[in-house]
């Protein structure tokens, strides 16, 4: 049988951050005359990032301070939990389910270090119940709202009937460091933003089956670890905090993907596709990689990428939201896919319910 995941919630940071405002504070941070040439082609890198705004937990100036691997560390987490406690009691409202209603929670958080993750700390901070089975997901950054759906399906596959609570968190605001000047630390900092989704996903049984509503009926998932990729896009740590890193190769890393995704697809259709907004070029290769047209199909992806910035792990479930807001056809065929880091794909096949 296939679950239905529902609508997702988005629980944005606080503090929009625009593109202009952005560069403007870059541009009076590096005012040296040995760095300030580069200023030029760190504008073109920022604004080529599709990027109007995003949302930050902290202020600009606070965001971007020198303050050590501690304490951004235990910010970035406190900032994390807030915001998915926020989103997951959204998602429950929404639903019309209490806490104990629920089966199982499955989380993705990436940015900061911390032991309970936040699978315990919700479990305790929402009232759900003791005994409910939990599954967190610690590093898989960008990938995680989809991964964390995949395990969902399967939970669902294996309980019918079972309601599991999806929660991805990141406040991905924390990698801005203000000694990294590399075209590659300026397109995160202009990529970036701070949020939290959560969705409910539920085992579709012959009972329940008609009170579930529209959403996505995902039945058959998908996962990838690109082989020889690990050079491709990675996170390291130091003493100033957590940090991504690329090679130019990692451009190419989705595209790359796409033949192990469409073979899975094989011959089946695909009328839509939720495409993980991790930059424009990520979005069209995606939509046009599995047959539809980037500019129709890549909207809601182009969309998300605009005005929240990518938002890492909870970025798919900001797009499938926007989906729920203009749907497809009811009983049309699609694709949810995301991208992370080492080089790895999740995605799930399904229809419109």
């Amino acid at each position: 049988m296939p679950a239905h995941i529902g609508r997702p919630v988005i629980n944005l940071g606080a503090h929009r951050v625009d593109t202009d405002a952005l560069i403007e504070h870059i541009r009076t941070t590096y005012s040296d005359p040995d760095e300030h040439p580069r200023m030029g082609v760190w504008e073109r890198i920022i604004r080529n990032a599709g990027v109007t705004q995003r949302y930050w937990t902290r202020p600009l100036a606070e965001a971007t301070a020198t303050t050590g691997v501690a304490r951004r560390a235990e910010t970035a987490f406190g900032d994390a939990l807030d915001l998915a406690e926020t989103a997951a009691r959204r998602a429950l409202d929404d639903a019309g389910l209490d806490p104990g209603d629920i089966d199982g929670i499955i989380t993705s958080h990436t940015t900061s270090w911390t032991v309970p993750n936040l699978d315990v700390h919700l479990v305790e901070r929402l009232g759900l119940r003791p005994t409910v089975a939990r599954m967190p997901l610690t590093t898989l950054a960008c990938a995680g709202g989809a991964h964390a759906l995949v395990r969902a399906l399967y939970f669902a596959q294996a309980r019918p009937g079972a309601r599991i609570l999806v929660v991805v968190a990141e406040t991905l605001s924390t990698i801005y460091h203000q000694a990294e000047t590399t075209p590659q630390s300026m397109i995160y900092r202009a990529l970036f933003g701070d949020s939290a989704g959560a969705v409910i996903v539920t085992g579709v049984t012959d009972e329940n089956a008609d009170g579930l509503g529209p959403g996505l009926l995902a039945d058959d998932p998908f996962e990838l670890v690109l082989p020889g990729s690990r050079d491709r896009y990675w996170g390291t740590i130091d003493d100033d905090g957590l940090h991504f890193e690329s090679t130019r190769a990692a451009a190419r890393a989705a595209a790359d993907s796409l033949p192990y995704l469409t073979d899975w697809i094989g011959n089946r259709a695909v009328e839509w596709v939720v495409a993980h907004p991790g930059g424009p070029r990520i979005i069209d290769d995606v939509v046009a990689g599995v047959g539809l047209d980037p500019e129709k199909h890549g909207r809601h992806s182009h969309a998300s990428l605009a005005e929240n910035g990518n938002l890492g792990g909870a970025a798919v479930l900001d797009v499938l939201r926007r989906m729920h807001d203009d749907p497809p056809v009811s009983g049309d065929p699609g694709v949810l896919a995301a991208f992370g880091p080492g080089f790895n794909l999740a995605a799930i096949y399904g229809c419109w319910a």
